[in-house]
């Protein structure tokens, strides 16, 4: 199944390569970027949804959650102008952000197999908005470092094991805990 997956996340990734070679002006980058973030985020809450993983799920929307928090707190806390001169919201960049969110989920949740495509199209994501004029490469790099450190801290590593039992005793008494993970 991961190996269909992984094959399924390359497919997009080449389907977007002649986009890229296309990309000779900033609309067209902008909808290239546009493309990549929405796709690794539905395949970061699409995946485990399919899978029955609500965790995973409920891991990967409290990731894009926090991820656009932070980000909208920073743009409206340091409201920078963007380089095609559009607005004052270009620190940091949210796509990329939301980006490395999803695609660090992916990493944490479905191995290495999903998730280092998944860097490689967060990655172009970001190239795409510096590209597009809308962000400068400084936007890019904390909006980068905000998405991956939200989903890595918020996403952990499929456990198989879902409860624990521990017996324990002493020369008084015994018993059993158990450990539950939801």
């Amino acid at each position: 199944m991961k190996k269909q997956i992984s094959r399924v996340v390359l497919a997009l990734l080449l389907a977007a390569a002649p986009m890229q070679a296309q990309a000779k002006n900033e609309k067209a980058w902008a909808t290239a970027s546009d493309v990549g973030v929405a796709g690794l985020s539905l395949a970061a809450l699409g995946l485990p949804i399919v899978q029955g993983d609500k965790q995973g799920a409920f891991q990967a929307a409290g990731s894009l959650g926090a991820t656009a928090l932070v980000t909208t707190g920073l743009k409206n806390t340091f409201p920078e102008l963007r380089p095609d001169g559009s607005d004052r919201k270009s620190f940091p960049s949210g796509h990329t952000s939301t980006a490395f969110a999803a695609a660090a989920t992916l990493y944490n949740r479905q191995g290495a197999d999903i998730g280092l495509p998944a860097l490689l199209a967060a990655s172009f994501v970001g190239l795409a908005r510096v590209q597009a004029d809308k962000h400068h490469w400084y936007d890019v790099v904390v909006g980068a470092g905000i998405g991956t450190a939200s989903g890595f801290l918020i996403t952990h590593k499929r456990s198989a094991r879902q409860a624990v039992v521990l017996p324990w005793g002493d020369s008084t008494s015994g018993g059993v805990s158990v450990a539950m993970r939801f």
